[in-house]
């Protein structure tokens, strides 16, 4: 099992526990790499040792290598020639962040079938076809190109129960009744769901982007490496792994040290 194919098994299972509306519904390529499957926090399950490992991996699969992924074509052209490339530069992913893609149903159904037992051999995704997509994927394939805007997860109709006569719940007033949903909150309530970033400012004397080491913009409020696209405006908790404000000194889940030692 080679790199890309672990990448794509480790996906699958992870939307799957996380992102369920992702198995039918497309996804921006900046949410693949920066929200279902971020390095920083899947380098172990995913046993890449570097960034530039992961990125290699990301780049292929993003390529449509092996139908694995539905992509759409220009994208699937560019990147292509970028692997075949003598020298390939994995930051051209960044070209295509707005982009749509989805799991290939053809190979997900494959996939799953693996864990069945059917008393013959089972079709692992690397044994797909290499370049003509599967009959099936056709629908998903034009839901990905006919896209004009990000498709955002919803989650599941709950039906209403009948309502009991009641007086009417005072509705929160001040402060309170404006302030939006945190971050931890959006995320048990809607999965895939993205928080709202808030812009940081980088000191007068200039600051290094802690993904890629790049020279950030002195004196300016930013929430996005201008290198790596990286947001900067998360911090995960060393301990936990939570997701920490910018500039929070202690962990509000765990209450250990933001502060990595």
């Amino acid at each position: 099992m080679d790199d890309v194919e672990r990448m794509y098994r480790h996906l699958v299972r992870t939307i799957r526990a996380n992102f369920a509306p992702f198995l039918t519904q497309p996804f921006q390529v900046a949410e693949l790499y920066q929200t279902v499957l971020p390095y920083r926090l899947h380098r172990r399950e995913l046993g890449l040792e570097t960034n530039q490992d992961y990125e290699m991996a990301l780049l292929e699969l993003l390529s449509g290598a092996r139908d694995l992924l539905v992509v759409d074509d220009r994208m699937r052209d560019r990147l292509q020639a970028e692997v075949s490339s003598k020298n390939p530069d994995p930051a051209v992913i960044r070209e295509f962040a707005a982009s749509q893609v989805a799991l290939a149903p053809e190979a997900l159904r494959l996939l799953e079938s693996e864990g069945r037992p059917t008393g013959t051999q089972p079709v692992v995704p690397s044994a797909l076809p290499q370049r003509e997509p599967p009959a099936v994927a056709a629908p998903v394939l034009a839901t990905v190109t006919a896209a004009a805007a990000p498709a955002r997860p919803q989650a599941p109709a709950v039906p209403a129960a009948p309502a009991a006569p009641a007086a009417p719940a005072a509705r929160p007033t001040g402060s309170s009744a404006a302030m939006p949903a945190s971050p931890a909150t959006a995320s048990a309530t809607e999965p895939g769901a993205r928080r709202v970033a808030r812009p940081i400012t980088i000191a007068p004397t200039g600051e290094d982007c802690p993904y890629c080491r790049g020279d950030l913009p002195a004196g300016r409020q930013i929430s996005f490496c201008p290198h790596c696209g990286q947001d900067l405006t998360v911090v995960h908790c060393p301990a936990c792994g939570s997701e920490l404000e910018h500039g929070w000194k202690f962990c509000v889940t765990c209450g250990r040290s933001a502060e990595k030692r």
